[in-house]
């Protein structure tokens, strides 16, 4: 495998890491409503389990409510059972078809919660980055020893991996902070 395509494979993967963080991210609840929130409940319809967004239509009504419209009449109760009993800590209310599920203000308490567990995810994702990182330095390596490449363009290739790892760690810390302080604001 060339350099290139090692530097190549690494930008990517360290991509991908980047891009699972910021969904992992989505996932952590602020006090602000967004229908992301839902995707990882799931919902029996006619015996198999499946995502709330494929059996309602789900928006926002404003910043603090999410609504739920079904698009079968009996698949309102199953819904709202679905959200209750989701370790969402959400409690939604039927307005005839429409589903109406409140977000709770964070105490502060949970706010800091929130913020371990945010910190917790982008050390995470720094871990895979830095595995990634070791992994092309251990193919570049085994390319010097293989005498397929110079010492010079192994060296300047691990230099080039080095500050692709500084630039993803460095969009990590970004995204994080960003994520603590919408946590932590009122």
């Amino acid at each position: 495998m060339p350099i290139a395509d090692i530097k190549k494979t690494a930008e990517f993967k360290m991509a991908r890491s980047v891009e699972t963080l910021k969904s992992d991210l989505q996932k952590v609840r602020t006090g602000r409503a967004h229908p992301g929130i839902l995707d990882q409940v799931h919902v029996d319809y006619y015996g198999s389990m499946v995502p709330i967004s494929q059996v309602a239509n789900v928006s926002l009504l404003d910043a603090r409510t999410i609504s739920v419209q079904p698009w079968e009449k009996g698949m309102g109760p199953k819904i709202e059972k679905a959200i209750r009993e989701s370790e969402l800590g959400l409690n939604p209310s039927s307005q005839g078809d429409l589903l109406r599920v409140p977000m709770p203000a964070l105490t502060e308490e949970r706010r800091r919660d929130l913020t371990k567990v945010v910190r917790h995810e982008g050390e995470e994702c720094k871990i895979a980055v830095r595995n990634l990182r070791r992994d092309a330095n251990e193919h570049l390596k085994k390319l010097l020893k293989d005498k397929l490449v110079a010492e010079d363009d192994e060296r300047r290739a691990q230099d080039d991996v080095q500050k692709l790892t500084d630039r993803t760690v460095a969009e990590i810390d970004r995204l994080v902070h960003a994520k603590e302080a919408d946590i932590l604001a009122v």
